[in-house]
């Protein structure tokens, strides 16, 4: 959806509004009342099948063309051109309708409605249309931006566009030389033209092309002191010129319909059902509007893409042939055939002045906008295509190699998802369900248990030894106990008293005491403190062993998913954009709306002017686009009204300037 719809749905909520405010034979809206109503309030029993079938006829075309009734607010052109053949409205149609019948008001009614909403209809095409071709404008003026902000682009695009520089002199130079053949001919028209060899002719237009080719340089003597590609920079300054002249006129053109066009007294949307109805009745001033409109739609169209016009020319122009329609503007007065003239009218914008003003459009953009997909790559196409033999050369000579290096790509692509993803999850799993085999361990669980046992029965034996030889009785059990129990807590007071008595005398204790075996013994108690040291590492490294766990997997799951996100953005092409790449596509719609808004030279109601409030438009549908794919829903409905307080003109720039400084506040979390 887009501010078009909403225009075209508000405008069709005030079509019926008037209605409803019309003299009707019964209380019944003419749009929801039945065949069977319809029939109580004619009696006439001659022309009531009539007057029913063509108020049916009429109800229906209505109904076809109303917002209200479809899930497709605007129809396509094709189909609003049949409907309004449907209608039937056409003089002929209109005297045998209202020849002394006593529901002409009615029909009447029914008519008017049925124009006012296929014109309606239009007005959204029309405006669809001005919208889809003015928006891709702006890229191509970027792309000469671009071209003349570099040298080595401009050198590129002379290169591009190089073939069709050296074409169309050719064909100059043709031309002229068949023009003077001609003129030749023509001259000695008694000479006979079997008279000369085929030779003598080819000679003879060879001559004439030498003398065109010496003649259109000297008419050229002053492009040639200019280099290529100054000449190629001052083509793209005129077609860059020509583009941003129809996008002007197209803004304008567009800013003119949303401000001019079918654009009712805001007031009457309150009082058409109120105590004022009988005045609007009276004057039907909506009537002429909608009449007016038709004729504006149809000048804009008629003048929108002549690029010689300036934009206030171009106004000008349109209000003053719209004041000058002698078929709408100036039908005082209300007789039957007005909605036929109407119904003419946009039978003509649809069928002619729509599809004209496409194919103009198209065709100055192709001669102004940016060169053809075939015209910017057949260099690099024809460097590709002569450097095929060699290339396929090479592949053929190196096609071992290569499928080698293929196998060796899939190869280590499969190891390292398998060593590097499948096993550390398969890790992670088992430490998480307390895997024997999962488990992360220095040493075996029965080595430190082993060597305590084995130091204790040393230091026992120790102690038993020495106590018979220095107290000359030997220990108790409750001393052994002890004992035990001292070296659990890593205390080895018999032997360390044992180890300082024979220090005292080293040799004699070596030879006779017990020196040697109390080192024998400390180095046992030093083996077991590191084993209970590696014991308390193991016990943290079995306590972290998730983290490791994680730790491995990081490095295989980082690197899958770069390829992954690479892969992705090389193959989604423009469709596959980012997310933020949009919110950075929205930051500079908001910039080039600041730059409208700020740059802009109000009226004396503080009002933009038409090409400010079309250009508005166009930069407000990209933002309204792009917002729906990056806002939520329920921000993006609150996002909607600010933009349809953005682009109702009639606050004034002051508040427009407002209203954007407060999207760029308020939805900054989802912009930046």
């Amino acid at each position: 959806m887009s501010f078009v719809v909403d225009q075209v749905r508000r405008i069709d909520a005030q079509l019926d509004r008037f209605q409803l405010s019309s003299p009707v034979p019964t209380p019944a809206s003419p749009i929801l009342r039945s065949a069977s109503g319809a029939s109580q309030a004619f009696t006439s029993d001659g022309n009531q099948a009539r007057v029913l079938a063509r108020i049916t006829e009429l109800q229906t075309v209505i109904k076809s063309l109303s917002t209200a009734s479809s899930s497709q607010p605007l129809v396509s052109s094709t189909q609003l051109e049949r409907l309004i053949e449907q209608g039937a409205l056409t003089r002929q149609t209109l005297a045998e309708d209202h020849e002394g019948e006593e529901g002409a008001a009615y029909k009447r009614g029914l008519e008017w409605l049925l124009i006012s909403k296929a014109t309606t209809q239009t007005y959204g095409i029309i405006l669809n249309t001005l919208l889809e071709q003015t928006i891709p404008l702006s890229d191509d003026i970027w792309y000469w931006d671009e071209v003349l902000g570099s040298y080595a682009y401009s050198g590129l695009y002379t290169i591009q566009t190089s073939p069709l520089r050296f074409w169309n002199w050719s064909k100059d130079i043709y031309g002229d030389a068949r023009t003077r053949l001609d003129s030749l001919r023509t001259n000695n028209v008694e000479e006979r033209p079997d008279s000369k060899s085929l030779s003598d002719k080819w000679r003879q237009f060879y001559g004439l092309v030498k003398d065109s080719i010496r003649d259109r340089s000297i008419a050229d003597m002053r492009l040639q002191a200019m280099s290529p590609l100054t000449l190629s920079r001052a083509e793209v300054r005129h077609k860059q010129k020509h583009l941003k002249r129809l996008r002007e006129l197209s803004a304008s053109g567009l800013g003119v319909l949303m401000d001019e066009a079918l654009t009712f007294d805001p007031e009457e949307e309150d009082s058409v059902t109120s105590k004022d109805r009988s005045d609007i009745r009276d004057k039907e001033e909506w009537k002429n509007i909608v009449a007016k409109s038709v004729a504006l739609m149809e000048t804009v169209l008629r003048n929108v893409t002549i690029l010689e016009t300036g934009v206030s020319e171009f106004e000008d122009t349109v209000f003053t042939n719209v004041e000058e329609d002698p078929e709408i503007v100036h039908s005082e007065e209300e007789t039957f055939s007005r909605p036929a003239i109407l119904a003419t009218k946009l039978q003509q914008i649809l069928a002619v002045h729509l599809p004209s003003h496409i194919a103009a459009t198209k065709n100055l953009s192709r001669q102004y906008g940016r060169p053809s997909f075939s015209t910017r790559y057949w260099f690099p196409a024809t460097i590709l295509l002569l450097s095929s033999s060699t290339l396929l050369r090479i592949f053929f000579n190196r096609r071992a190699e290569i499928l080698t290096w293929i196998q060796e790509l899939g190869a280590t692509t499969k190891d390292f998802w398998y060593n590097w993803v499948v096993q550390p999850v398969k890790k992670i799993l088992g430490t998480i369900r307390h895997d024997k085999d999962s488990e992360i361990a220095i040493m075996s669980k029965e080595s430190l248990q082993g060597d305590r046992a084995s130091l204790e029965r040393m230091v026992v034996d120790f102690a038993v030894d020495n106590s018979s030889k220095s107290e000359g009785h030997p220990l108790s059990e409750a001393d052994i106990i002890e004992v035990r129990a001292k070296v659990r807590e890593g205390d080895l007071t018999p032997v360390l008293k044992a180890y300082e008595r024979d220090l005292r005398r080293p040799f004699i204790g070596t030879m006779r005491g017990d020196l040697v075996r109390a080192l024998l013994i400390q180095i046992q108690k030093t083996k077991v403190d590191v084993e209970v040291a590696i014991g308390g590492i193991d016990a943290l490294l079995k306590s972290q062993e998730l983290v490791f766990g994680f730790v491995g997997l990081t490095p295989g799951v980082l690197v899958c998913l770069g390829t992954f996100r690479w892969l992705s953005g090389s193959l989604g092409g423009r469709k596959g954009k980012s997310k933020g790449k949009k919110q950075g596509r929205m930051i500079r719609v908001l910039r080039n709306i600041d730059r409208i808004l700020t740059a802009a030279t109000p009226s004396n109601n503080g009002m933009l002017s038409y090409k400010e409030h079309g250009l508005l438009l166009c930069e407000v549908h990209v933002l309204r686009q792009n917002g729906q794919q990056v806002l939520p829903g329920e921000i993006n409905r609150e996002f909607l009204e600010e933009i349809n307080d953005l682009v109702d003109f009639r606050t004034g720039v002051e508040r427009q300037i407002r209203v954007v400084e407060r999207i760029r506040w308020a939805y900054s979390k989802w912009l930046y």
